[in-house]
């Protein structure tokens, strides 16, 4: 497993398009691309990371945790200097933070779905999910605080757990509890943040964008997809009615369908 001088692991896989970079959920590592990953990586330039504190980046930052330079400084250690941004939640903030942050780095931006700091509403099934896994986690209940994962982003609302594949919520479930296990042992991190923040400034983003929303992931995530729909000049969004918090892996081979046709549709800008 290759990781690079600070300590993030990475898959790479090379080739003569334009490299296409997975950053996973916060529920989630860089596993929740296998179902993509053999299939594009017999043809096409492809990175998958884990952000630090998930998956096997388990170094701790040694100052402000950043994502945003941990994944500029793989890039970089990777020689990449223009990509295919594809994120998942948390991920989809990380991947918008970058594309402020180096704008010639980024050819595209496929958000599936939004996330991370492009939440704004604290709704109410936000709301309770922040409540449950918290109490969960101050009990010292990991396999509750997972559940609370589980039942919000991989079920998600007007669905029961028997509507949702299993091997789908058991593959979440290994992830999410390998990230509480890899920063229980962390101090308190300060988290680095973008200012002005990200969704301040939707208006800078001058690349083509597509915003992934599926019909039973939570009203945060709507209305962060309305606001990047509205804020980014041209910004295409998808809604597929049938998943909730994670289309890629609920709907692996539509997703790799559609990543394959918007990356083919902007090979270079």
């Amino acid at each position: 497993m290759p990781t690079t001088p600070s300590g993030i692991a990475y898959d790479h896989v090379t080739g003569s398009d334009l490299p296409i970079v997975l950053i996973h959920a916060g529920v989630a590592d860089r596993r929740m691309w296998d179902p993509q990953w053999a299939s594009l990586s017999e043809d096409h330039h492809i990175v998958r990371l884990d952000l630090r504190g998930f998956g096997d980046s388990t170094a701790a930052s040694q100052g402000p945790l950043s994502h945003v330079d941990d994944v500029l400084s793989t890039l970089s250690h990777l020689g990449i200097d223009r990509c295919h941004l594809v994120g998942a939640s948390l991920g989809s903030g990380v991947a918008v933070e970058v594309a402020l942050t180096a704008p010639q780095l980024v050819g595209s931006l496929l958000l599936g779905p939004p996330g991370g700091s492009l939440l704004a509403e604290l709704t109410d099934d936000l709301t309770d999910f922040f409540q449950a896994e918290r109490s969960a986690l101050e009990a010292g209940d990991i396999d509750a605080a997972v559940e609370a994962n589980i039942a919000a982003w991989v079920v998600g609302p007007g669905r029961q757990p028997e509507q949702v594949d299993v091997a789908v919520q058991d593959a979440v479930r290994r992830m999410q509890r390998r990230a509480f296990e890899v920063t229980s042992a962390w101090p308190n991190t300060e988290e680095a943040e973008l200012d002005p923040p990200a969704l301040d400034r939707l208006g800078d983003i001058a690349v083509p964008t597509l915003v992934l929303v599926g019909g039973h992931d939570l009203a945060t995530t709507h209305d962060s997809a309305d606001r990047l729909a509205r804020g980014i000049a041209g910004a295409r969004r998808v809604d597929w009615p049938d998943v909730a918090h994670l289309p890629s892996l609920e709907q692996p081979d539509r997703f790799r369908t559609l990543l394959l046709d918007w990356t083919r549709a902007h090979p270079v800008s």
